[in-house]
C-alpha cells in the first residue's frame, strides 16, 4: 500500500513547493491536491508540484466535472502525463453541490454528468477519437494530438452507493474522503466491485482513502469536531460512525504503533493508498514527527 499526504488548499500557494519537497524527502509515494472553491487551481498546482520534484506522484482529488469541458480536461491531463510519465493521477468529481450552485454550474443530474465526463476523458487519454452526443458531454470527432504514452489513472471522488458503482463502471480508481472507517472502506470496495461486475471489467481499480492524522491533542480535538459534524449531517458515512466508534478506527491518532495499526486496518479493508490529511486547515502535518512506515 502506498502512502501520501494532502497539501491543503488553505495553505498559501507560494508555500506549495516547500511542502511538496518535504513530502518527497520524507519518503511518501504521493502528494494530493484539492481544488476547492475558491482557493487554488488544481491543474496549476499539480504542474508546479510535478515540475519541482523528481519522484513523488501527484494527484488532483478532485477536479469538478461541471466546470471542465471533457476535451480540455483530457488535454490538461495528457500534457502533465507526457511531461511526467507515470507520476500524475487524475481525479474527477461532480463538485460540492452548494459551490456548483454558487457559480451557476450545478447540473440537474450530477452523477449523469460525471459518468459522461469520465468516460470521455478516459477514451481521449487512451488515444481514441471520440464522438458522443450525451446529456451533458457533446464531442464530435475529437482526438488528442499528443495522447500520453503512459495513460494516467482517472479516479472519481464519490461517497454513496450509486456513485461508487459508477466509479466501478467507468473509472480506473476511486477517491473516498476522510472519516472513512475500515468498515466503510470495505463496503465501498463492495459497491465498486458491483459496478465493475455489471460492466464486465476485470482491470485493476485503485482505491485511494483520505485519512485525518494527528499527533497532538489539538489535532485530535479537530478530528472529533469533524466526526460530530458528519454525524449531524447524516449521509451514508454517518451510518459507519456510531457514537462509540473509536477515533483510531477513522483517523491516525495516538502513538506511532497506533497509527500503524490504523494503516494496516485500512489496507486490509481494501485501500491501495492512504493519503494523510491535517485536520487543521492551516497547519500542515509534521511528517518527521509522524514516524510513518514509508520505506519500501
Amino acid at each position: 500500500m502506498d502512502l501520501g499526504v494532502v497539501i491543503r488548499p488553505e495553505l498559501a500557494p507560494e508555500g506549495l513547493i516547500e511542502h511538496v519537497r518535504r513530502a518527497e524527502a520524507a519518503g511518501l509515494q504521493e502528494v494530493w491536491l484539492w481544488e476547492d472553491c475558491f482557493w487554488a487551481g488544481g491543474i496549476a498546482a499539480a504542474a508546479t508540484a510535478l515540475a519541482t520534484t523528481e519522484r513523488v506522484g501527484v494527484g488532483i482529488g478532485i477536479l469538478p466535472a461541471p466546470v471542465r469541458n471533457a476535451a480540455f480536461a483530457a488535454m490538461e491531463a495528457a500534457t502533465l502525463a507526457r511531461l511526467h510519465p507515470g507520476r500524475f493521477h487524475m481525479g474527477m468529481g461532480h463538485g460540492v453541490g452548494e459551490w456548483m450552485r454558487q457559480i451557476g454550474a450545478k447540473p440537474a443530474s450530477q452523477l449523469a454528468l460525471l459518468e459522461e465526463a469520465v468516460a470521455a476523458v478516459r477514451a481521449l487519454l487512451a488515444g481514441e477519437t471520440v464522438s458522443v452526443e450525451g446529456r451533458y458531454v457533446r464531442l464530435r470527432d475529437v482526438a488528442l494530438e499528443h495522447p500520453p504514452r503512459v495513460v494516467p489513472t482517472v479516479s472519481v471522488g464519490v461517497r454513496g452507493p450509486k456513485g461508487l458503482e459508477l466509479a466501478g463502471r467507468v473509472a480506473d480508481g476511486t477517491v473516498i474522503d476522510s472519516l472513512s472507517s475500515p468498515a466503510y472502506v470495505r463496503w465501498a470496495r463492495e459497491r465498486i466491485d458491483a459496478g465493475r461486475a455489471a460492466a464486465g471489467r476485470r482491470d485493476p481499480h485503485r482505491l485511494t482513502v483520505y485519512a485525518f492524522c494527528a499527533t497532538e491533542a489539538a489535532g485530535e480535538a479537530a478530528i472529533r469536531s469533524q466526526v460530530d459534524a458528519q454525524r449531524t449531517e447524516g449521509g451514508v458515512r454517518a451510518g459507519f460512525l456510531a457514537a462509540d466508534t473509536p477515533l483510531s478506527d477513522i483517523a491516525l491518532t495516538g502513538d506511532a504503533d497506533a497509527r500503524a495499526q490504523t494503516l494496516k486496518a485500512l489496507e486490509a479493508a481494501g485501500a491501495d493508498c492512504v493519503v494523510l490529511v491535517s485536520p487543521e486547515a492551516r497547519v500542515p502535518l509534521d511528517l518527521e514527527a509522524l514516524r510513518l512506515p514509508v520505506a519500501r
